[in-house]
This record gives C-alpha cells, structure tokens and sequence, in this order.
C-alpha cells in the first residue's frame, strides 16, 4: 500500500521499513492513488519543467506589463542591472523567481507549483541550482517528485492555499519545496532534506496575503524572490547539519494554527496589509475603473 503523505515521520518511517528513496514513496503514490503509469509521470514531470523553463526565458525576454501596470518588466531590470549585491548567480536566481511569476501575472504560461501565486520560487531555485551545480534532468524531475511530495504533507496538515492561511502558505510552502529539492539535488540525506523544509518554514510563519487591488502582483511577485533566497539559504544551513530545533511536522503544525488564527483581512481578501493602504486603495480603484470601462456594451 503507498503511503499517503500525512507526516514526514510517516514518510520517512515507510521508506525505511519498505527500503524505498522519498521518490519511490511519491511514485507509489501516484500509480496506486492518482492511476497513473511510471511512464506518465516522468512523462507529465518533463513537461512541467519545459515550461517552468520556458516562463523564466520568456519573463528576461518578452514584454511583461500587467494591465494593472503594477507589473512593468521588473525581473528584466534586476537581471541586466550591473550591480550586484552578492554574486551574479544571486542576481540571476532573484531574477528568475521574478520572471516566472510576472509571466504569471501578465497571463503567461506557468506550472502552480504548488499554487499560481507561488508559480516563480520552484522555476528560479531549479533552474538557477541546474545551472551552477550541473545537475541533470532526471535528477531535477526526481527533486519535483520530492517537491510534490512536500506540499501534500503541508497541504493536510496546514494549507497550501492564501484564501486559507496567507501567504506562508502559498510562498512558504514553495519555498519549502524549493529549500527540499536543492538538498536533494546535492546528495542530503532525508534528514538534511526535512530539516531544510522546518527551517524555511520557520522563516516564513506569519506572512499576510495582502494583493493590492485583488490582484496576484504586488506584493505577490517580490515575495516569490525573497523566498526563492529563503529556500536557499535554509538548503544551505540544513546541509551544514543546524538543527532546525523543532521536528517539521511540529513546524508545519504551527504554520496550520498561525493560519487558522490568521484574521480574515490578511488572507487574500485585499483587506488589509498593504492592500489597505492609501495607495493600495488608489490602485484598487483605479483598476476598477479601468475594468468596467473596457466591459462590451451589451445592446451591441
């Protein structure tokens, strides 16, 4: 019987005693739960990695303006910009995040990974992680499994969704997926890999979805960039074997109680936060405006 992915205690408790990796345990998952044939999920993993590649090139490359004009080529900015606060692979992997998610936001193509708000964190931490460290395809596509594997854990025991518990839940949840996934990319252990999920979880409790105007752009893309840097550097500690302290099942536990306690305003009704705002109001109604001017005139 596959395990159904309700702790990662229990995750790592059915790979020990079936002498399986973390990916053949989400393989079992899908052929006995989902249906699907091996070949189909490698086959469905492929595709979801051509086009998280295909929106990082095409946020660098093509015009990415929002109709709100919230979003005017940011990731493109960073990318050329000649000055770089610590390296140019920190500069292109902050890029990166941000282009995937503005193509988002400018109604591209992308992968919710695991949700459409979150879409920029797992193609900026792999892309940019392949890049630097070599890692082949099959290698990512295993770490994607992992990946998928994470946010079904935190998605019964918190939520994965801003309606629900914020924005730690839609960017903390990714970013945990991303943090994961590097580990795994460079030979961590299960507890190196867990421990790396507690840790930027921890670092991402408490964050508000606050969308100026409703719409998933402001603050919505910066975040997917700090929490691209957020999954690194919590990849970086767990592989140094820091403690995390607290077990990540305690930690996801406490992500699910902080949103549940969360008030309304704060989680994706754009009623609070920055949405709130003077100028969040202005935008809003501003972008109202504009909407119902370009309505069809229905006795047309």
């Amino acid at each position: 019987m596959a395990f159904l992915f309700d702790s990662f205690e229990g995750w790592k408790k059915y790979c020990d005693k079936h002498n399986v990796s973390v990916v053949d345990a989400v393989i079992g998952y899908e052929k006995e739960q989902k249906g699907r044939t091996e070949e189909k999920i490698w086959e469905g993993l492929g595709q979801a990695w051509e086009v998280m590649k295909d929106a990082v090139k095409t946020g660098l490359e093509e015009d990415m303006t929002s109709r709100s004009g919230m979003i005017a080529n940011g990731a493109k900015k960073v990318y050329r910009h000649s000055q770089t606060v610590l390296s140019k692979e920190f500069q292109n992997l902050i890029s990166r995040a941000l282009a995937a998610k503005e193509v988002n936001s400018c109604m591209g193509r992308i992968v919710a990974a695991p949700t459409a708000g979150a879409s920029g964190i797992m193609p900026g931490v792999l892309y940019t992680l392949q890049e630097i460290h070599n890692v082949p395809d099959k290698k990512i596509l295993e770490a994607m499994l992992l990946a998928a594997g994470i946010a079904l854990i935190m998605e019964q025991k918190a939520s994965i969704a801003g309606a629900v518990g914020g924005c730690q839940a839609e960017t903390g949840t990714a970013a945990a997926m991303g943090a994961g996934a590097i580990v795994y990319c460079l030979d961590g252990d299960i507890d190196q890999i867990f421990n790396a999920v507690a840790i930027t979880v921890q670092c991402m409790l408490g964050l508000v979805c606050d969308p100026v105007a409703g719409l998933v752009e402001v603050p919505c893309v910066v975040r997917n960039a700090s929490a691209a840097a957020i999954a690194n550097s919590s990849a970086q500690i767990a592989l140094a074997n820091v403690s995390s302290v607290i077990p990540v099942d305690e930690v996801i536990e406490a992500m699910g109680e902080i949103g549940a306690s969360m008030e309304t305003r704060y989680k994706e009704t754009a009623l609070g936060g920055l949405a709130a705002t003077k100028t969040g109001q202005a935008i809003a109604k501003k972008v109202l405006i504009h909407d119902i001017e370009i309505l069809p005139d229905e006795s047309d």
